[in-house]
């Protein structure tokens, strides 16, 4: 983990696998990444991809993202998953497939259902903010 950054627990709420809040030091830059996308190296979301397949397609491709500027996922403090779903089931599916891919990073997260993504045959999108100590250019 990241040591500047701090991830905050709160005694007095549930207990739950994430953290209520994230704090980032004075001096480090946040980095607002794109949505991620389950999409192949062809540009195309793989036909019949499970919501786990996919969300774990998802953070394959922002781990390329969090190489390309030399970050890590302990580097992140906040994390949104949208799964296009009504049923809470998909959701717990998600979110099981994005904590296995996070080495125990848990930063605040939100976890949405939707109606429709971008993508034909796309059922989840994951946004992720970064920060990097302000050296980062």
């Amino acid at each position: 983990m990241n040591r500047k950054i701090k991830l905050l627990s709160a005694p007095d709420l549930a207990e739950v696998s994430y953290a209520y809040a994230s704090v980032v030091p004075e001096g480090f830059k946040l980095i607002h990444l794109a949505g991620a996308c389950p999409l192949d190296n062809d540009g195309n979301v793989p036909d019949g991809a499970s919501i786990e397949e996919q969300t774990k397609l998802c953070m394959n491709n922002i781990r390329s993202v969090l190489n390309q500027i030399g970050a890590s996922i302990t580097d992140v403090v906040y994390s949104r998953i949208l799964v296009v779903t009504t049923k809470r089931e998909d959701l717990v599916e998600a979110w099981q497939a994005y904590k296995g891919e996070t080495d125990g990073h848990d930063v605040p997260s939100t976890l949405h259902g939707v109606t429709v993504l971008g993508y034909f045959g796309q059922k989840v999108e994951i946004e992720i903010t970064v920060a990097l100590e302000s050296n980062f250019e």
